[in-house]
């Protein structure tokens, strides 16, 4: 515990160790009532012209990831590059605002159309292959020759999973969905690598080659991977802070469910309620462009090989349209109970995934992802049981069920055509369980939702889905990129038309298994994901019947919440399992409110400062010794007060480009700040020396010069720098009695990276990042703050 000098009203905090952009040093003291610690004493950078007033640093835990900032600075140098835009081109029909939004959307509409492509590319890319494995499986099987087809389809299988590998192998953060790392992203937290052209390019040709491989993964969720990559690479040096940067992410999100499903509303609702923490009405507009211009250019690549003018609809993701014959395969408002009832189940099971691939992750970071070696030996191992099970499940189904020949409608057809014998007798007989396994997952799934009642018996889709659900559980965390859409949707349709015969039999009015089937796929889904809107709008595009819209509602909704009553979703067990991610949720819990937290007590009371005017030497002894991205500039002259906030990166570049020099009255050095300096720029009543523009500081973004790159003399440490022109004098800040849920809501609706902490009279007393607002640090606070009471009552009695 330590009394901040500067806090008036002796408010007692806590002196947290916090990472990444946090802050660690001393705060802005009063010389004659300074109380240093040893460990203080023996770590201080003296201020000549301030006496005593230091700055303190202390260790820092490990974090391995920055924060963002989605605030832009209002320092004097951006008014004053406002300004002049404004003045240049007054009343010229082509003015700068024009010039940012056709820029704007023109990097939209690219990431829509190289997001097609690359969509495109690997959906004809994986078919491809798949078709040619088991057609050359399939081959084997009809010549009876089993030990040959199995030999054969064993090696295909592990070729494709070694390729996934090695793919995750060579960039790592490739692996999984990719949803958890661009959530964590539009969240404000800045993973490496995670947006780069070679995390796409190992991506796509991970993921194409993992579903080749017949693992029970999707392109999904990836696909939201490569849309936010592809579209930070399109924006790169033309987009000049992190908010831009997020709102072009949120597109290319938006735009890769878009492109995955053929769903553009869905896509859009997908960003909205899964992808970005940040909203704004302008980005809605621009997420509707970008999935608008994705699905235009999907759309005409489909029509590759059509006719003139006509898309080839049988290339899209679709479901199908579902067929309503004499006796109906609709609903009747009392099946609602039903469907009720199924989202409940839905919601269970994807608990209970979520819960087993948690444990399995956990068992998987401790022994598994010590090292690459291990995490590729474990694909080489899942993919071999798989294969084994996947060849001989249905060797042992060997129930040979005959095709129908009668009453059979052009779609029924084009279905039946997808079985597969396995054994059987061709084009006349279909093993059951083969045709769910040795299919794309895509044509799996229309086969559950279109077939007619009997075509799958109550023992196969029971024996499929235990077996595909538990495999996708092992599957997904292993090193290959894999999306968890498609096969949650596969083994929900397997249990909805279980249910759906099952009810059948029971009560022959009830609506036809296939509409089951479609119920049972939303309701696993959304127990695992507990999506809601999205999801009910993209499976409504993928089926083509708003007739399902009240029941995909009702039981999308029963799933969320009977999942939630047991843990969160699946992408937010997997954020909470990375080291050194700090995720804030759209709201604080409210057990915070019975323990009366405030911002005081959530702060570190240790800041690191700088002047106006600051010393070249205090500055890079700063940028140096500790790792922060943003520090309060305290007036010093001025009662300590807040001036406002100046970013290390900034600092960086004024330190590169040597905006620094001696005053003019050298009389001055001993004194407070220096209010005479040499070749200054005078503006009214203020001078500057020198001044960097605007455009080249904003020039530098992302890649920010590092100090441990700069170059500063011992005759460059005396001269001083000043800061007033660069400081960001319209800093957010909060009171030190402020309740935690308005400092959580302030901090995390604004996308702050960096907040201080002042008292009634505008003096910095402590600061507040992310990790003084994650869920484990104000655990530990309510903690440390009942023990202190606890400790108080003993005392007093």
């Amino acid at each position: 515990m330590q009394r901040n000098p500067l806090n008036n009203n002796n408010t007692t905090t806590t002196n947290n160790s916090n990472g990444g952009s946090n802050k660690d040093g001393s705060g802005p003291q009063r010389r004659g009532v300074v109380r240093r610690t040893k460990q203080q004493r023996n770590s201080v950078f003296r201020h000549d012209a301030f006496g005593q007033t230091g700055h303190v640093r202390y260790k820092k835990k490990n974090v391995n990831c920055e924060s963002l900032t989605y605030v832009a600075d209002e320092s004097d140098v951006w008014r004053a590059h406002e300004a002049m835009e404004h003045y240049m081109h007054r009343g010229d029909f082509w003015n700068a605002g024009k010039h940012f939004m056709i820029g704007t959307y023109s990097r939209i509409a690219l990431t829509g159309i190289f997001q097609a492509c690359v969509a495109y590319a690997t959906n004809i890319t994986s078919n491809h292959f798949i078709d040619f494995k088991f057609a050359s499986v399939g081959r084997l099987l009809e010549e009876k020759a089993v030990v040959r087809a199995f030999l054969q389809f064993y090696f295909y299988q592990l070729f494709f999973a070694a390729i996934a590998g090695v793919c995750v192998w060579i960039q790592p953060i490739s692996g999984g969905s990719g949803i958890p790392e661009v959530k964590c992203y539009l969240n404000g937290i800045d993973l490496p690598t995670v947006l780069d052209l070679k995390t796409l390019f190992c991506k796509v040709i991970g993921v194409t080659a993992s579903v080749s491989a017949g693992l029970p993964v999707g392109k999904e969720g990836p696909m939201v991977h490569s849309g936010a990559v592809v579209a930070n690479l399109i924006s790169s040096g033309n987009v000049k802070n992190d908010r831009q940067k997020r709102d072009m992410v949120s597109c290319g999100a938006a735009a890769g469910v878009c492109t995955a499903f053929s769903a553009p509303i869905g896509g859009i609702l997908f960003a909205l309620e899964e992808g970005a923490s940040y909203w704004s009405p302008s980005l809605t507009w621009r997420t509707f462009f970008c999935s608008m211009t994705a699905l235009a250019t999907l759309y005409s690549l489909n029509s590759i090989g059509s006719a003139f003018g006509k898309v080839g609809f049988n290339k899209l993701f679709s479901f199908g349209n579902f067929e309503f014959g004499h006796d109906g395969s609709s609903y009747a408002m009392y099946e609602m109970i039903a469907f009720v009832l199924i989202g409940a189940i839905g919601g269970l099971i994807g608990a209970i995934f979520n819960n087993a691939n948690e444990v399995i992750t956990h068992w998987r970071m401790t022994n598994i992802n010590k090292s690459k070696q291990r995490r590729f030996m474990e694909v080489l191992f899942v993919s071999s049981a798989m294969s084994v099970v996947m060849f001989f499940l249905p060797l042992a189904y060997t129930k040979c069920t005959p095709i129908p020949t009668e009453n059979r409608s052009e779609e029924q057809m084009d279905m039946w055509e997808k079985v597969v014998p396995f054994l059987c007798e061709p084009r006349t007989e279909y093993n059951e369980l083969a045709s769910l396994i040795f299919t794309d997952p895509g044509d799996s799934i229309r086969l559950l939702f279109h077939l007619h009642k009997h075509a799958f018996s109550t023992a196969s889709l029971l024996l499929f889905f235990f077996f595909y659900i538990t495999l996708a559980v092992v599957t997904y965390g292993i090193a290959v990129p894999s999306g968890l859409f498609v096969p949650s949707l596969l083994s929900g349709a397997a249990f909805g038309r279980l249910v759906g015969n099952l009810a059948h039999k029971i009560y022959p009015n009830l609506a036809y298994s296939n509409t089951y089937a479609l119920i049972g796929a939303a309701a696993v889904l959304g127990g695992m994901a507990r999506m809601t809107i999205s999801l009910t709008v993209i499976l409504l595009e993928c089926t083509g019947n708003e007739q399902f819209a009240l029941p995909l509602m009702l039981t999308l909704m029963t799933a969320r919440i009977t999942g939630s009553l047991f843990n969160e979703d699946l992408y937010h067990i997997h954020i909470h399992l990375k080291k050194g991610v700090e995720f804030l949720e759209a709201e604080l819990r409210s057990v915070t409110r019975h323990h009366n937290l405030v911002a005081g007590q959530i702060m570190g009371a240790n800041v690191i400062f700088l002047r106006p005017v600051e010393r070249v030497g205090i500055i890079y002894d700063i940028l140096k010794s500790s790792k922060h991205s943003n520090y309060p500039v305290v007036d010093t002259d001025d009662k300590n007060i807040l001036f406002g906030t100046i970013g290390r990166n900034a600092l960086c570049v004024l330190l590169q480009k040597r905006a620094f020099g001696y005053p003019a009255d050298v009389s001055t050095i001993g004194q407070n700040t220096p209010s005479i300096m040499a070749n200054y720029l005078q503006i009214g009543e203020r001078r500057y020396f020198p001044l960097i523009q605007w455009e080249i500081l904003e020039k530098s973004y992302p890649k920010y010069p590092s100090v441990f790159d700069l170059r500063v003399t011992e005759q460059d440490r005396d001269q001083w720098v000043d800061l007033r022109p660069y400081a960001n004098t319209a800093a957010v800040s909060v009171q030190e009695t402020s309740s935690v849920h308005r400092t959580y809501s302030l901090f995390r609706s604004l996308g702050l990276r960096f907040l201080p902490v002042v008292n009634k009279y505008n003096q910095v007393v402590g600061t507040i990042t992310r990790s003084d607002l994650t869920a484990d640090a104000l655990a530990q606070t309510m903690l440390e703050k009942g023990k202190r009471h606890i400790d108080e009552v003993e005392r007093n009695s």
